[in-house]
């Protein structure tokens, strides 16, 4: 008789309601500000951090978790008599969760662990692991799981960021000056996406109410009013915003399910405060 957990790193942001409700085991991130390192989602909130950001003068850096805390987490499972567990990780090229995650199978024996790369991060990532978790409560083996979470990650999960601070990422070494200066000078908002593993610019469009729009169109262009969709609207520390966007989303979607999440510590540093994002999965 087979037993599965499902794990997942911290950057899947998943709303603790869900990760209770699904049973999902969460390892955290790390952000570390001068000399000072805090495990995301369990020793700093996603408001705390952009407070001390807004009260820093350097860009905090982030680390990937210790090898020992995948390794722990496992040997854990298997005592409460897991025979398999599912880890859900954020792409393997912006992170070394990954690779901690599966360096840790090595240290265990007495279960079958599956290390899963979703090659994308935040909220995406979290349409893997709510898939996954809803797969395990059925009962389903660990083997077809992965299958399944294969089949999604081919088809691709729709991701769309918008950046409003163009500071973290010229600060982060992704702008250089002169583009830095020229669209603060342009009001330049990004538009982000994920392509082969990684966060690349889509469009770059003038003014922040324009962007938002062009979220919206570009999910108006995937799914229709009838269709039932799984939606997110992602944001950094926004949250009556993303709740007015939620509430839209709705009435174009009833069919659909809406989830608010949120860019935490560690992809909060590299996109920094004000960004909304969305994403969404077709049943």
């Amino acid at each position: 008789m087979h037993k599965v957990a499902i794990v997942t790193d911290s950057t899947s942001y998943l709303p603790k309601v869900l990760r209770d409700q699904y049973d999902v085991k969460m390892v955290p991130l790390n952000v570390i500000f001068e000399n000072e390192s805090y495990q995301e989602e369990k020793e700093i909130s996603a408001e705390d951090f952009y407070q001390q950001v807004r009260e820093g003068s350097k860009l905090p850096k982030t680390s990937q978790p210790a090898v020992g805390q995948f390794a722990d987490l496992y040997e854990k499972l298997a005592e409460e008599g897991y025979t398999d567990v599912i880890v859900i990780t954020l792409s393997s090229e912006i992170s070394g969760t990954f690779q901690s995650a599966q360096s840790a199978t090595t240290m265990v024996e007495s279960i079958d662990v599956h290390v899963f790369d979703s090659e994308i991060s935040s909220m995406p990532q979290g349409f893997f692991v709510l898939e996954a978790a809803k797969m395990a409560q059925e009962g389903q083996a660990a083997k077809v799981i992965v299958s399944r979470l294969t089949v999604i990650r081919a088809n691709g999960i729709p991701a769309y960021f918008m950046v409003d601070d163009l500071s973290h990422l010229h600060r982060g070494g992704r702008l250089s000056g002169a583009q830095f200066f020229v669209g603060n000078l342009l009001q330049v908002k990004p538009v982000l996406r994920f392509v082969d593993k990684r966060i690349v610019p889509y469009e770059k469009i003038r003014t922040r109410k324009k962007a938002i729009k062009r979220l919206f169109e570009l999910i108006h262009e995937d799914i229709k009013p009838e269709d039932k969709a799984t939606i997110s609207v992602i944001h950094a520390n926004r949250e009556e915003e993303a709740k007015e966007y939620a509430d839209e989303l709705q009435k174009d979607y009833p069919n659909s399910e809406i989830i608010i999440s949120y860019f935490g510590p560690v992809i909060g540093t590299h996109l920094g405060e004000g960004s909304i994002g969305l994403t969404w999965i077709k049943e």
